[in-house]
């Protein structure tokens, strides 16, 4: 796994077309490049432009309206092993203060703006971190090698996805955006990769992710007035939501604990709710419901969750005499790869190396990513990413839209040291040895 003489020329040669300035002017054209999820295409075509214009064969792959995944490759296939480096590019918010407000705070500030800006060695805007610090990283690492004229035995595929964002479609658009569509779509569209690194936020090699359950819980009541609450039957249907909410505020912690094993500690959160209509402050709504997202270990499937969401929703509404009902969304099983499989050892010596010290993997993590798409279609992968930024007491906005150079320049030399050290490795060495 370490690098042979010939390739560590290579290594030091990519590296030195590395730079932090590069990587400012990379990563602000695409922070300027609005990609909300569902509307990806136009940083697409840039990405793809962009690659062209190193000499990288690319070329914008059409999903649906306004969406698509840019697509890139180094080398030639059949030489060596095949490797993906992957990082979604949409963002959850969208830079449309109509849209995203109140709901992601009470201002759109700057940070949340399509608008890049730096200020010495961190650079600010919307998706700065995640994902666009991560897409910015990949495409270093490709112009590096490319610079570089690298020796590729194997193919280096590069991989832009849209919809990578949990989140369904925005404002009743497009059906199908979020949730690795594009991902699925970029597996689905050529023949599968040997090994993936994700590019996703936290500075330790991972090998498994969560998986998540989208479940929506109804509670029904009575509709009625105000006026006659002390004189008709009356059941409000939003009070007892209220109690339904926080009673599973009260369970995430003890599913997180009764699950937490390996590197996750699987979380849930109430996300959503709705009941009743602003112009009507004076009538109950018949019906209230709320929407929540339930993490998955690897060692739960679906329906292991829908048992443990069933029971405790049950045992509530006898306990409460709530009328309610719940159904299952969506799922996405987590998934998990081989601690000891060749694209997890190799990538923890490359951290190691570039770190001079031993590799810790970060355990209780419950981030949910493409990873779960690429594994699922038998892809071993590694995940690796950007820490958060050092700033003081950042938010969870903030964290997602400031990204420090340092770090960036860190990460892409890991991916060129896995690109040089996977590509180069025989195409008939066992896939997950």
């Amino acid at each position: 796994m370490s690098l042979p003489p010939a390739l560590r020329r290579s290594f030091e040669q990519a590296c030195s077309h590395i730079s932090r300035d590069r990587l400012a002017e990379t990563l602000t054209m695409l922070v300027d490049t609005p990609s909300p999820t569902g509307g990806e295409a136009p940083l697409a075509r840039r990405i793809a432009a962009h690659l062209a214009d190193l000499g990288i064969e690319a070329h914008e792959q059409r999903i649906q309206v306004d969406q698509s995944n840019a697509v890139g490759w180094l080398g030639e296939s059949g030489g060596g092993a095949s490797l993906l480096l992957y990082s979604p590019i949409d963002t959850v918010t969208s830079n449309d203060a109509a849209e995203d407000l109140p709901w992601a705070g009470e201002t759109l500030r700057t940070d949340m703006r399509a608008k890049a800006w730096r200020e010495g060695d961190t650079l600010f805007g919307l998706g700065a971190q995640n994902p666009k610090g991560h897409a910015a990283c990949i495409l270093m690492a490709a112009e590096a090698l490319a610079r570089a004229k690298a020796p590729l035995a194997g193919q280096l595929r590069l991989g832009f996805g849209a919809g990578g964002m949990p989140t369904d479609s925005r404002q009743g658009k497009v059906p199908d955006t979020g949730h690795g569509v594009g991902c699925a779509h970029m597996l689905a569209a050529s023949p599968l990769p040997d090994f993936a690194i994700i590019a996703k936020t936290g500075w330790a090699v991972s090998w498994e992710e969560v998986g998540l359950a989208w479940y929506e819980v109804r509670v029904r009541g009575t509709h009625s007035y105000v006026g006659s609450r002390h004189l008709l039957p009356y059941a409000n249907a939003i009070e007892h939501m209220g109690r339904v909410v926080r009673s599973l505020e009260q369970w995430f912690p003890i599913w997180a604990e009764q699950n937490r094993s390996g590197l996750v500690a699987p979380q849930g959160v109430v996300s959503f709710i709705e009941g009743g209509t602003a112009r009507t402050a004076a009538f109950t709504p018949a019906e209230c419901r709320i929407r929540l997202d339930l993490r998955l270990s690897p060692r739960t499937t679906p329906d292991e969750a829908d048992e443990a969401i069933g029971q405790i929703l049950e045992e509530l509404a006898a306990s409460e005499g709530i009328d309610l009902c719940w159904r299952r969304l969506l799922a996405i099983p987590g998934t998990s790869t081989r601690e000891g499989d060749w694209i997890i050892r190799s990538t923890i010596a490359g951290w190691e190396e570039i770190e001079g010290r031993a590799h810790t993997a970060t355990p209780g993590l419950s981030g949910a990513t493409d990873a779960n798409i690429l594994r699922a279609h038998g892809v071993p992968t590694a995940r690796i990413g950007l820490p958060k930024a050092p700033l003081d007491d950042p938010d969870f906005q903030l964290g997602m839209n400031a990204a420090y150079l340092p770090h960036m320049e860190r990460l892409t030399r890991l991916l060129v040291h896995s690109a040089l050290v996977t590509c180069n490795r025989p195409p008939d060495g066992e896939k997950g040895g």
